[in-house]
């Protein structure tokens, strides 16, 4: 069994252990001379780790999506965990358990799939939904929508991320198309099932998370609609029409020309599906974010450039430590770095002591 996990580890905590190489980067310190800058993995979360010395003789050794047994000191840096690498290693691949090393869902991913299977057996459109069950019969493309994450770093960055997000999209359309009684739940269901779909051949996901040269060339969006197209013209008499409003809801659904859709949300649909996915990706986002500074001391975590913000750690903000325990340790350090000075009781006090003493 693995050990340690990175949600295992703690500042100033001396470790060894074997992680997944996420990123790795040669940069220059002031003086030249080269240093490591990494991300370490394993399927519980992601850690930065440096290397400052001996590098020359280690850089060479692995590469990206290797595995590293390192050894060296957990600090605190920026409120989140950083390892110092004192020593590293190549480990073979023969030595790895893979399953160990993906993040992955805490739900089930053929079970999250077999609910998504009932969603697409409520819509009544008969050409959307022969187009979803046409889609879904390639085994290849099931396989892979249950197991591709919904994104790279943003949001449900996981194995089984992308269904686990749509699983919730469906249940948030079911709640917003009944409030609004224009809305088409079909058309919007559809859209919410096949907005990121492209997303399985867009991301790597065999060993760590990235983009396919597919993917950095074309993008989710427009393999999407490849895939809408593709169905479409093998069911006799699909209506072009309906045919150009589920291309809209992909080619729509960032909700902006600088997000990279080429095209604004044109009706109702559009818009609400814009609005669900982009909701349910923050409230993803803002969650891990402040579960990854849980080591910071402040009632905000760092900066988020996904979020454009600092978040406000609300648990902390409103059960902050008792006025007595956080004097606590401060009276502690104060003894401790004082050990040869008595402090003296002020009058008040003394005067109140004599007097007890009296009593006895």
């Amino acid at each position: 069994m693995k050990t340690p996990y990175v949600s295992d580890l703690a500042p100033n905590q001396l470790i060894q252990g074997v992680f997944l190489v996420q990123s790795k980067e040669i940069r220059q310190k002031k003086t030249g001379e080269p240093y490591l800058s990494l991300i370490l993995c394993d399927r519980t979360g992601d850690l930065e780790a440096k290397m400052w010395d001996n590098v020359p003789e280690s850089m060479n050794l692995f590469e990206r999506d290797g595995f590293l047994r390192v050894k060296g000191m957990v600090q605190i840096f920026q409120n989140r965990l950083q390892l110092t690498i004192h020593r590293l290693q190549p480990v073979p691949e023969s030595e790895i358990d893979i399953a160990d090393y993906l993040p992955a869902s805490k739900r089930d991913r053929d079970e999250m799939f077999a609910e998504l299977r009932q969603w697409i057996s409520s819509v009544t459109n008969p050409y959307l939904k022969a187009m979803l069950d046409k889609i879904f019969a390639d085994e290849a493309v099931a396989l892979a929508y249950r197991t591709a994450p919904a994104a790279k770093s943003m949001h449900h960055n996981w194995i089984g991320g992308l269904v686990e997000h749509v699983l919730s999209l469906c249940h948030l359309a079911r709640f917003t198309a009944a409030h609004y009684p224009d809305i088409d739940f079909d058309l919007l269901l559809t859209g919410v099932i096949l907005h990121d779909v492209g997303k399985i051949h867009e991301l790597t996901y065999s060993r760590s998370l990235g983009y396919s040269t597919q993917g950095q060339l074309v993008g989710h969006i427009t393999m999407g609609v490849r895939m809408v197209e593709d169905a479409v013209r093998e069911i006799p008499g699909f209506p072009p029409a309906l045919r150009d409003l589920v291309v809209h809801l992909i080619l729509s659904h960032h909700g902006s020309l600088e997000f990279g859709s080429p095209k604004l949300p044109s009706f109702p649909e559009a818009l609400l599906l814009h609005h669900l996915d982009n909701m349910d990706s923050k409230m993803e986002s803002m969650r891990a974010h402040v579960a990854k500074d849980r080591f910071g001391t402040g009632l905000f975590t760092g900066y988020s450039s996904a979020l454009e913000r600092s978040v406000l750690k609300k648990e902390q903000y409103l059960n902050p430590p008792l006025a007595t325990e956080a004097a606590a340790p401060a009276f502690a350090e104060e003894k401790a770095s004082e050990p040869h000075k008595t402090k003296q009781p002020d009058s008040a006090f003394a005067s109140k002591l004599t007097d007890a003493l009296r009593r006895d």
